[in-house]
């Protein structure tokens, strides 16, 4: 089974931009499955990480919160797998 990575952004959010990206390139080296979720659409999503996005969830834990570096990120990936 591959590992659940989940993105919580929000429109206009130039860093979650920056995070998709970031994952995107870390796509190319590692299989996952990607959701990205925007925290808007829900009220306690957006209570929980009103201030935080983007955050970057690897199979249902916080793993990052506004900036993902893509090297860190495929070692917490393997990590958690």
């Amino acid at each position: 089974m591959l590992p659940r990575v989940t993105l919580y952004t929000r429109s206009g959010c130039c860093l979650c931009e920056t995070a998709k990206e970031q994952l995107a390139r870390a796509r190319r080296r590692a299989q996952f499955e990607l959701e990205e979720i925007d925290i808007d659409s829900d009220p306690a999503l957006r209570a929980l990480y009103d201030e935080e996005i983007p955050v970057v969830a690897i199979n249902g834990r916080k793993a990052f919160k506004y900036t993902v570096e893509e090297k860190e990120f495929l070692k917490k990936l393997r990590a958690r797998s």
